[in-house]
């Protein structure tokens, strides 16, 4: 190999590895990311309370799931979210909600409004014993 060639080599070297170009390790998860049973992660976007469900006081727990695609079987991925995430956070609030609603979407959409573009699902989980129990719409 010529010197000017292994010089070329040497100076790609860094800049491979910084493009990740020889990493056989996954990407690290997004900052704040939830690891779902699917094998993707979700986002949390916000917890909305002020607009009370058919059970009474009603905690929705939005997230973003960017890989999210209409007709999937999500609901594995949303009892977690509801017994992982959303459960704990529950317990401060007052009054204390007798529903979770939990929202996955592929993009955020304002709460309320209609997104013809956007994939969304939505299950509704009443609370007892410390636990998730799914309810049908």
């Amino acid at each position: 190999m010529s010197a000017a060639r292994r010089l070329l080599s040497l100076a790609l070297v860094p800049l491979l590895l910084g493009a990740g170009a020889c990493d056989e390790e996954p990407a690290p998860a997004e900052a704040g990311a939830i690891a779902l049973p699917s094998g993707g992660s979700a986002m949390f976007l916000d917890l909305v309370t002020n607009a009370a469900g058919v059970g009474g006081e009603t905690a929705r727990f939005r997230f973003i799931d960017k890989g999210l695609t209409a007709g999937e079987d999500r609901s594995a991925d949303m009892q977690a979210l509801c017994d992982g995430y959303a459960l704990e956070r529950i317990r401060d609030l007052n009054p204390a909600p007798q529903q979770i609603v939990i929202t996955l979407a592929d993009r955020p959409v304002p709460f309320g409004e209609t997104d013809h573009e956007a994939v969304q699902f939505f299950e509704a989980y009443r609370i007892e014993s410390d636990a998730c129990i799914w309810e049908m719409f």
